[in-house]
């Protein structure tokens, strides 16, 4: 069975475009001074078993999880839905922009994200 270190870096080399772009801009604390880590995973301990999330970027000083939604996300909608009531639960804030508006818009997205670092 994979470890989830390995599964997470593997998710890494497996980054979508937008997830690409968005890296670029998120990376080495170039917005903000914040620091994000991609596909960094949170646990959760709940009824003796631990369960992880893995976010497609988190920056611990915010408390912020963002995620690229790419169509397999149209599939998954229930599985996000309790996944992002978890992860608030703990204190965290989700934004979620799809691939498209990451590619298309990504200043926009970036000033949306700001918004959550000032």
């Amino acid at each position: 069975m994979q470890s989830i270190i390995e599964f997470c870096r593997e998710l890494r080399q497996r980054e979508t475009s937008a997830e690409k772009v968005l890296w670029e801009h998120l990376r080495n604390r170039k917005l903000v001074m914040h620091k994000f880590l991609r596909q960094y995973p949170i646990c959760v301990s709940a009824f003796g078993y631990n369960r992880y999330y893995i976010p497609d970027f988190y920056c611990y000083k915010a408390k912020l999880v963002i995620e690229a939604d790419g169509p397999i996300h149209l599939l998954k909608k229930e599985y996000d839905k309790n996944r992002d009531e978890v992860l608030t639960a703990l204190g965290l804030t989700i934004l979620r922009f799809e691939n498209e508006h990451i590619l298309n818009d990504t200043q926009a997205v970036l000033n949306k994200i700001k918004e959550h670092l000032i």
